[in-house]
């Protein structure tokens, strides 16, 4: 009973990782879409000679990009800290 537990614990994490994933390659790729976009409005409508005003959303939306890429990515919390957080938690 206990290892079917663990096993399922297991793959709803998995599928919750991989979730994760396929929205960072989502957001990634819009983010390349949109951005080149924008740079190809800017270049026909104002031509390179002219102030770079897409640096704005590249730069701000890439912001929010590293922000997704650090949630996907980073490394989980150890059951020791989930155990000294519990127990933070029941003190107070």
């Amino acid at each position: 009973m206990s290892e079917d537990v663990v096993e399922h614990d297991l793959r709803q994490r998995a599928e919750k990782r991989l979730k994760a994933k396929r929205d960072l390659g989502a957001h990634l790729l819009a983010y390349v879409l949109v951005n080149a976009f924008l740079v190809v409005i800017w270049f026909v409508t104002s031509g390179a000679d002219s102030f770079f005003w897409p640096v704005f959303p590249i730069l701000g939306w890439g912001i929010g990009v590293a922000f997704n890429v650090w949630d996907v990515y980073s490394p989980e919390p150890t059951e020791e800290k989930i155990r000294a957080e519990m127990d933070r938690l029941r003190r107070s």
